[in-house]
């Protein structure tokens, strides 16, 4: 269990002073202008050792993002673009920091733009994080004031400036080239790749991409050393994380804690056990409603990090937005309601979201009723399939894999519900 002196965020729950000489009194702006002072070569070179991974979803390592930069710029602007957008149901981690402990972010910002040689870096936050935003706003206005930004910034040498801005609440949007999109003031649709966004990004220009969190822990790992953040968790699966879990536990909570933590660990220690028992536990999504659901005795002893549930559970951590289901939850209702969102989130531009969302959405909505013919468990699995990897972004992806997830899992409560149908012994729920 992750121990108090090693938790990066320390004022998670707010029971602390958020301004800036609180922020300070925790050990943030320590020493900033020294870490600056390492290099650019050198800040990248720690991250890489750290072994952080992409704390948005995707975990793809951030020292090697950072890497693909232009080392010598061509005389376009470099931008760091801070994916604030936390739309994925479920996760509820990145507005605690916002909110709570937001110099962590806005020193993380400055020591990651430049890293990259971005003297400009805009903070993407969603639409409907109103308290968060204006939080965040007092904090950047602190930062100004007290010269940790804009010319000289922190005494570094490095002029640096920082803009928040805010979404219009469109999922879509936390996909990085939708954001970008959306934040040129345009319609918040994902481009084709390649150009990526290293090379040509916002306004054109070489940018990165990256999760509040993923910046927020870059100021304490430069601090503390790559070895010991690296010392958290499995090979691979390094550091600190912030768990978000809800539903049917007896204590729902956002909570820091070392990665690689078991799952039953993670709920007996912060969540106060599963509501009714672990007898009572029917599936979990691990990671935010894009990843498929598991079995609750196949998650007891699982791992809660990226490669474990990828790779042995056929799920993912995504944003460690782990959503608890008991036996009481109707659960081929519940990921009816999941598709009912990536329905509604979809940009329209891909002809397989756009027209399989709502057929997917259908075809579910029949299945909760029991109103479907058995043959069509395998017709919706197939078309999952035709949905899944042939979209210019992930949401085809999230919109297949909760219905994967399902049909793998729980395909006898699916056909029980037919044939009961069927038998005219029970009219199910009809969904709402």
């Amino acid at each position: 269990m992750l121990q108090d002196k090693d938790r990066i965020f320390t004022n998670i729950y707010g029971m602390h002073d958020r301004t800036l000489a609180g922020a300070k009194a925790r050990g943030h702006w320590d020493g900033t202008k020294d870490l600056i002072g390492l290099g650019r070569d050198k800040i990248v070179e720690i991250m890489k050792a750290s072994g952080l991974r992409g704390r948005g979803g995707a975990g793809f390592p951030t020292g090697l993002k950072w890497s693909f930069m232009p080392k010598e710029s061509d005389g376009r602007p470099s931008y760091l673009v801070i994916n604030a957008d936390e739309s994925e149901p479920g996760t509820c981690k990145d507005r605690e920091i916002m909110r709570n402990d937001p110099h962590t972010l806005i020193e993380g910002a400055l020591i990651a733009s430049f890293a990259m040689g971005a003297h400009v870096s805009y903070i993407y936050i969603r639409g409907e994080y109103i308290r968060e935003r204006e939080a965040l706003q007092a904090a950047i206005d602190e930062a100004y004031d007290a010269g940790l930004l804009g010319k000289n910034a922190a005494g570094s040498g490095f002029d640096f400036d920082l803009y928040l801005h805010h979404g219009a609440g469109a999922y879509i949007c936390g996909e990085e080239t939708a954001l970008i999109e959306s934040l040129e003031g345009k319609k918040g649709m994902p481009r084709m790749k390649p150009p990526f966004p290293a090379g040509a990004g916002l306004y054109g220009c070489p940018s990165t991409v990256n999760n509040v969190e993923s910046i927020a822990v870059v100021p304490t790992i430069l601090r503390r050393g790559a070895d010991w953040f690296a010392g958290f968790g499995r090979p691979n699966n390094a550091g600190t994380k912030l768990f978000a879990i809800s539903g049917h536990v007896n204590n729902p909570c956002v909570v820091e804690e070392a990665m690689s933590i078991s799952f039953e660990e993670l709920i007996e220690k912060h969540c106060g056990g599963i509501r009714g028992g672990w007898d009572n536990l029917l599936a979990v999504i691990p990671g935010g409603s894009s990843v498929p659901c598991v079995r609750g005795e196949n998650m007891r002893d699982a791992i809660m990090d990226f490669d474990y549930l990828r790779n042995d559970l056929q799920s993912g951590l995504g944003t460690a937005a782990v959503i608890v289901m008991d036996k009481s939850t109707d659960i081929v209702k519940a990921i009816w309601r999941l598709s009912k969102f990536y329905k509604h989130e979809s940009c329209g531009q891909c002809t397989p979201c756009r027209e399989g969302t709502g057929w997917m959405m259908r075809v579910m909505d029949r299945l909760v009723r029991g109103e479907a013919e058995l043959e069509e468990i395998d017709m919706l699995f197939q078309v999952t399939k035709q949905v899944e990897g042939h979209t210019i972004c992930a949401l085809g992806d999230a919109a297949a894999w909760p219905i994967q997830g399902l049909i793998r899992n729980f395909r006898d409560e699916i056909e029980d519900r037919i044939k009961a149908q069927k038998a005219g012994r029970v009219s199910a729920v009809a969904a709402e």
